[in-house]
């Protein structure tokens, strides 16, 4: 809805918008609903969605990075703030983490009729950086001034990426035992269950021994 009110309605021309609808798609998302929210940010009562972040500490020193999308801020900022006391966290001011995160574009591609070598070599080419393939799921992870070229190189080469975007890559991560982990881990998920948040960045490094807890 960002997209259309920023862009228009049209993806053809609106790069933006394009890449939506691909997201929503990746996501598995019926048609309708896409054409629905493109219609009404389209009508001349749509509501005005503002992008916004928050930054602070979970418990242990882990950098909590949170994304939102509301058309309430102080309601989000409140709720935000509410979130990380409750799970013994703070709330910090605006830019007090960005030294801790990269922002980076991060492309995944399904294998399936892929040939992994070419594709690694063209999108290297475009500016790709890392390129990693866990069974039937290619990342590709690039400097976020690139992302256009590497969107655009996709496009041309016929692949259609299930999901793309710009993310926050940590430059270091902090492992925790898996009890202080889980605390942490309450904290993240609260937060992801607000409809207002868009996307949750932090520096735990998920290891095994945390990955195998948190699925029993």
């Amino acid at each position: 809805m960002i997209s259309v009110r920023e862009g228009g309605a049209d993806p053809n021309g609106n790069a933006r918008l394009r890449l939506a609808i691909q997201n929503a798609k990746g996501a598995n998302m019926p048609k309708e609903n896409i054409d629905r929210a493109i219609k009404k940010a389209s009508g001349a009562d749509s509501e005005a969605y503002h992008e916004i972040s928050h930054e602070g500490y979970a418990s242990h020193g882990i950098a909590v990075f949170v994304e939102c999308l509301t058309d309430n801020t102080n309601r989000t900022l409140a709720t935000v703030r509410y979130v990380f006391g409750k799970y013994n966290g703070a709330l910090g001011p605006n830019g007090s983490l960005k030294f801790l995160f990269d922002r980076k574009g991060v492309f995944t591609i399904s294998t399936e009729g892929v040939n992994l070598d070419n594709l690694e070599l063209d999108l290297i080419d475009a500016g790709a950086e890392d390129f990693e393939v866990d069974e039937d799921i290619i990342t590709v992870t690039c400097p976020k001034e690139e992302f256009g070229s590497i969107n655009r190189k996709i496009e041309e080469l016929g692949v259609e990426a299930e999901e793309a975007g710009l993310k926050r890559i940590p430059k270091e991560t902090k492992v925790l035992d898996v009890d202080n982990a889980r605390k942490v881990m309450k904290l993240i998920e609260a937060l992801e269950d607000d409809d207002d948040v868009q996307a949750v960045y932090h520096n735990m490094e998920m290891t095994d021994e945390l990955l195998e807890a948190l699925e029993e």
